[in-house]
């Protein structure tokens, strides 16, 4: 694709991944069912064209969006689903702070992290689907800036940016005991060192935070 604008979806098989935090040492396995992912992170133009709001620091259409919050991307994934009338996966609490996925909806969502990973991997098994510089900007090749999606190599399923660019939001918390409502991100970012461009990487935020070099992709459900 010359242009991705954050919503061209790809259908993506079932499989079984594991999962592993380093600093618990902890592995464990998720077997999915199969869904779509899009195939590069949601653009600025689109966020805007969705939500009338240009949050990011750095600017391009074709730039990701960034600084945009957990909770920003969960309504964006809402609003889009009413504008391609499909059902919104989310319900909110009345109280704002609350949020509730609905499995069942076709409309469209972040992905869990098993989704991101098992994606991300796209039948590989080392800790990236190519040589990092022809798929990745990070600190190395980004001159400390974004770029525009879909300018790397994409991995054997079609994906672009899963490494580097921006982190991606998912819907998991990370660690509820220890860091309660913070949520996962994956990927690395355009000023992350190689090591955190890996697939099986793990950072959190809190859901509220929005930064620079974070922001998401959307999923959808299949029947």
């Amino acid at each position: 694709m010359d242009v991705l604008t954050g919503n061209e979806m790809i259908a993506v098989p079932p499989g079984q991944v594991t999962l592993s935090d380093r600093r618990t040492q902890r592995s464990w396995s998720v077997e999915l069912a199969p869904y779509e992912l899009a195939a590069g992170p949601v653009t600025q133009a689109l966020y805007a064209q969705i939500t009338g709001r240009r949050p990011s620091t750095a600017h391009g259409d074709r730039l990701p969006v960034e600084c945009v919050s957990w909770w920003d991307a969960a309504r964006f994934c809402n609003s889009l689903s009413r504008r391609d009338g499909c059902t919104p996966a989310y319900r909110f609490r009345a109280d704002g702070e609350g949020i509730e996925w609905d499995a069942a909806a076709d409309g469209y969502r972040l992905p869990t992290e098993a989704e991101w990973e098992h994606a991300c991997r796209a039948g590989t098994a080392g800790p990236r689907y190519g040589e990092l510089d022809e798929i990745a900007w990070y600190r190395g090749n980004s001159h400390e800036r974004m770029h525009a999606v879909g300018g790397k190599h994409p991995n054997p399923w079609g994906f672009h940016d899963m490494l580097g660019n921006v982190w991606d939001w998912c819907w998991d918390v990370y660690d509820a005991e220890v860091y309660g409502t913070y949520r996962v991100l994956r990927g690395g970012g355009w000023f992350d060192e190689h090591w955190s461009c890996r697939a099986s990487a793990r950072r959190r935020s809190h859901p509220t935070f929005q930064v620079d070099d974070v922001g998401f992709r959307i999923a959808r459900s299949l029947a």
